[in-house]
């Protein structure tokens, strides 16, 4: 590995993702990416008693099917990263208990599909691991529970709100094998521009985003029309019109063909009630590990830049005023 520029880190020996899945709900089964999950839960509670054991079921079963594809068993696997929205990042370690296999706890909001993807591939590209687990989950019940208010209780939500997905993405990543290659990553700093409505995570967000974006260019010296896709996680609507006003002021346009958000993609926000989109960790976790990956393995998309946005808030920091800091993680994937 090696530094490009002042944040971007080259991986000369590429990771290559050698397994991907994506376990949803049935709101984001009846959405336009339906058909790309690997599996549609239509009990939204999976059997289970609560909604957290729910999420945690669901990343049981999403990282299970992605080490099936990859030809590993989860307790196999030398190293997973995994985190989520829940305190103390409950819906990873109980969906992951059971392996016994070495666990990094992470938190990075809505980030954590990039996060834990980028982590993943610098420990193997490193040496430091030869094969490596790298997931995020989140639930529409639990998240609301944690944030807002009770699901009971019946509230009306805001025009600029998004609905937390239902859902779990996981990857496996490997030293070697087929599949789409992790050839770079950067890390995000984080930017806060002092928004405190926590029903407005676009324009908390989309500021981050415009830096890591243009921070990588600016290191790599390349531009938007270089790549086939660039795709953040999760704007929703309102954040990525926001991401594309701020990017044309720096001199970098976004055009509709070659950009899109996971937010805006796995809801049909005409035909059902999600408010501006999607959002959540499971959000661009279930997107990217059941729409894109496949498509760049499929030969669809040749250079992708996958840049997952998150929330920097919890509970109290809200209750306390609080502004949401937000943060960009991108990975860049060929095929």
């Amino acid at each position: 590995m090696r530094r490009m520029g002042r944040y971007s880190i080259l991986l000369e020996a590429p990771a290559v993702v050698t397994g991907c899945a994506a376990v949803v709900g049935q709101k984001e089964g009846e959405g336009p990416l339906g058909r790309c999950f690997d599996e549609v839960l239509k009990d939204s509670k999976a059997g289970a008693e609560t909604w957290e054991q729910a999420e945690s079921m669901f990343l049981n079963k999403a990282i299970l099917l992605a080490a099936q594809k990859a030809a590993v068993k989860p307790e196999d696997l030398d190293l997973i990263f995994s985190g989520d929205l829940l305190n103390q990042c409950i819906g990873s370690t109980f969906g992951l208990r059971e392996f016994n296999t070495p666990f990094v706890g992470l938190f990075g909001a809505c980030s954590t599909m990039a996060l834990s993807l980028a982590l993943a591939s610098v420990a193997v590209a490193s040496g430091a691991a030869n094969t490596v687990g790298a997931a995020t989950s989140s639930h529409f019940c639990s998240a609301e529970r944690q944030f807002r208010l009770p699901l009971e209780y019946g509230g009306v939500r805001p025009p600029t709100s998004q609905w937390t997905v239902t859902g779990s993405g996981a990857a496996i990543v490997a030293s070697g094998g087929a599949g789409p290659k992790v050839t770079a990553v950067h890390f995000g700093r984080m930017v806060d521009l002092q928004i405190k409505d926590a029903n407005n995570m676009g324009a908390a967000m989309a500021p981050s985003a415009c830096d890591t974006l243009k921070s990588w260019f600016d290191d790599t010296a390349t531009k938007p029309s270089d790549y086939d896709l660039i795709l953040t996680g999760d704007l929703g609507d309102v954040g990525r019109a926001l991401l594309k006003q701020l990017m044309q002021a720096e001199g970098f346009t976004l055009s509709d063909q070659l950009y899109n958000d996971c937010g805006s993609m796995i809801f049909d926000v005409r035909t059902q009630d999600v408010g501006v989109g999607g959002s959540g960790c499971g959000c661009s976790g279930s997107v990217l590990c059941g729409s894109i990956l496949p498509q760049i393995s499929a030969g669809t998309y040749k250079r992708v830049l996958f840049c997952a946005t998150g929330a920097l808030m919890s509970t109290t920091s809200s209750q306390q005023g609080e502004s949401i800091p937000g943060i960009c993680h991108l990975v860049e994937l060929m095929a």
